[in-house]
């Protein structure tokens, strides 16, 4: 009885210890006063009686293989969404955005779990390949077997539909385009269209920071001459730590005067706020186009195009492939190695006049 005395609350009692004693969020009225009331505490009976039954099947359950039918999901993109929701981390975009291409890829709010069959997978990853290039497609679909695996683990399945469906990369055939020292001088001397996306992406040219880590970024990661970025080490489950350069010091003190918002004594809101105000990527992207052209600079870049220029800058400077990879949020030098590194020679001429010249040739 509730304290009014006008309800029945219901719980599941497995204890009088703490946490034994769930609610079931359900109720009936003591005195039904009207025909709804009545039929309010007629269906919640009804309720309870089948979530006793389905208690009494648990129960008789426990220590066997057999798992009730009631614990499944009939529609398995709600499984698909719980897993992505318990799973979810600031590093792990991969797998929501694993969970939204599926949805699109399938055009529809409900498919049955016997649906998801090999072919359906194998149709999955070629609408992957199709819609994107590099390594995306073989994130996403990586992150899709993990989910798939969970759910043979759950009982959803047998075997799981993705065991003999390998995730694949889709390497583009065009090479991105990086930036040499003498571009980087000329767009931080050329004026832009939109002041913030200047200051953002010369941000991201001296850090690595992609685009989809800059534009969420806030001033309560930025501790002294130190960026905490939202990448975690896998192996420590610290984030990565930069030392910022004093080009990326001065954007960030630029950033600071301009917020003309007064704030808390103990910076608190001043820590909310983000450092850069840009649009979409796609909206960055054609500010870049027209900057570039203003700066002389007749290459296609693109956002993405700083991080890999962050990264050929550095391993000009002979810097380890290791720090390299570290700075860049990769647990691992493979990524430097296949894809952060210089694709075209820098002065290929320079390149040739170091072979012996011909002044014992005779000629």
């Amino acid at each position: 009885m509730n304290k009014k005395g006008d309800k029945i609350l219901y719980y599941i009692d497995n204890g009088r210890r703490k946490g034994q004693r769930g609610s079931l969020g359900l109720f009936t009225y003591v005195k039904p006063k009207d025909t709804l009331q009545k039929t309010h505490n007629k269906e919640t009976l009804a309720i309870l009686n089948v979530k006793r039954g389905q208690a009494i099947i648990d129960q008789q359950a426990t220590g066997t293989e057999y798992i009730p039918s009631h614990k499944f999901k009939p529609n398995f993109l709600d499984y698909y969404e719980e897993y992505v929701n318990t799973h979810k981390r600031d590093d792990n975009r991969h797998l929501q955005c694993s969970y939204k291409q599926f949805k699109k890829f399938l055009g529809r709010t409900y498919i049955a779990p016997i649906e998801i069959t090999e072919d359906l997978c194998k149709s999955f990853r070629r609408y992957l390949l199709d819609k994107y290039h590099g390594e995306t497609p073989l994130n996403y679909f990586s992150r899709f077997k993990l989910m798939v695996q969970a759910a043979k683990g759950d009982g959803y399945f047998r075997e799981a539909p993705t065991k003999e469906v390998s995730a694949r990369s889709n390497p583009s055939s065009i090479l991105k385009e990086n930036l040499e020292m003498d571009e980087y001088l000329k767009l931080i001397n050329t004026p832009c269209l939109n002041q913030e996306v200047k200051m953002a992406f010369l941000f991201s040219c001296y850090t690595g920071l992609r685009w989809a880590d800059v534009h969420i970024l806030r001033w309560e990661q930025i501790k002294e001459k130190q960026l905490v970025t939202r990448i975690i080490q896998q192996k420590t489950g610290l984030p990565v730590i930069l030392t910022l350069h004093p080009v990326a010091e001065k954007i960030l003190t630029h950033q600071n005067d301009r917020l003309l918002v007064p704030f808390n004594k103990d910076n608190s809101f001043h820590l909310k706020k983000l450092v850069f105000q840009i649009p979409s990527n796609k909206g960055v992207n054609k500010i870049l186009d027209t900057w570039m052209e203003a700066a002389g600079i007749k290459k296609h870049i693109t956002w993405s195009c700083a991080r890999l220029s962050f990264s050929i800058l550095l391993q000009d400077k002979r810097v380890d492939n290791a720090t390299i990879a570290y700075l860049m949020g990769h647990s691992t030098t493979k990524q430097v190695q296949k894809t952060y590194k210089r694709h075209r020679p820098l002065h290929p001429i320079d390149a040739i006049l170091k072979l012996p010249s011909s002044e014992h040739l005779g000629i």
